[in-house]
């Protein structure tokens, strides 16, 4: 049976550090790695990891990239990107190029394969599709370098459970996204291997992108204690942390 695993979101700001400081006080996080690579695209970059999953967030070095223009369009720092990993790379990358679909970015690195779809092809937000070799739960990951495993922190939360994809339209979005993954939506849900992706409304004014990240509480006292602290909005069981919203779950 083929799967795909919600792997690691990305999230764009104007600038990295102080994000990353929000992250770290609020959900006892540590950066696992941070891509020099990234700079060909005008990027800098931090990987946080979530027990088995990453958190990324990029920042704009220059002007010009693709990650200030997605913070123009959207008024501000958000989501980006839901990567995903599956067991087989060739029947992702044909059914991809059956439904016409361009793809942003595509390359192999060693025993990894990556493929970023185009966002107009695709609707609601940037959504890659990526492969490595070490297929367990929690294996090796190309983008996050070798040694992320070392940062991992639990101690306030430990899992990534459902993304929201936010969306003017977001039945034919969750529909589009189906057709690639080849799974059905139920109640405008697609349920991944380790995660759910959710499709909602664009309610807030800031169009289509990723609007909402659900994270496994381990100690949500200790994450609303210190969001308080630190100044940024909660309501309920809601943090607003780099223009997303964090629902920090059971």
């Amino acid at each position: 049976m083929s799967w795909l695993r919600l792997r690691q979101i990305a999230l764009v700001a104007r600038e990295l550090d102080p994000v990353v400081q929000d992250l770290r006080a609020v959900f006892g996080l540590e950066v696992g790695h941070r891509d020099a690579g990234v700079a060909t695209f005008g990027l800098e970059n931090a990987l946080l990891p979530i027990g088995s999953q990453l958190l990324e967030v990029v920042a704009p070095t220059r002007e010009g990239t693709a990650g200030g223009r997605h913070l123009e369009r959207r008024g501000g720092d958000g989501g980006y990107m839901v990567i995903c990993q599956c067991d087989d790379h060739a029947p992702r990358r044909a059914r991809v190029e059956e439904l016409g679909i361009r793809t942003v970015l595509a390359f192999d690195e060693g025993d990894y394969r990556c493929m970023q779809l185009h966002p107009s092809d695709t609707g609601g937000a940037f959504l890659e599709i990526d492969w490595q070799a070490d297929t367990s739960a929690g294996g090796e990951w190309w983008p996050a370098g070798t040694a992320w495993r070392d940062a991992v922190r639990t101690e306030v939360i430990d899992a990534i459970t459902e993304v929201e994809v936010q969306a003017a339209d977001p039945d034919r979005v969750a529909a589009r996204w189906s057709e690639i993954v080849e799974i059905d939506v139920s109640d405008r849900a697609l349920q991944l291997d380790d995660a759910v992706v959710r499709f909602v409304d664009a309610t807030d004014g800031r169009g289509d992108g990723l609007g909402g990240v659900t994270v496994r509480a381990v100690d949500a006292d200790a994450a609303f204690r210190a969001a308080v602290e630190r100044g940024l909005p909660v309501e309920g069981d809601v943090v607003m942390l780099c223009g997303t919203r964090f629902t920090v779950g059971g």
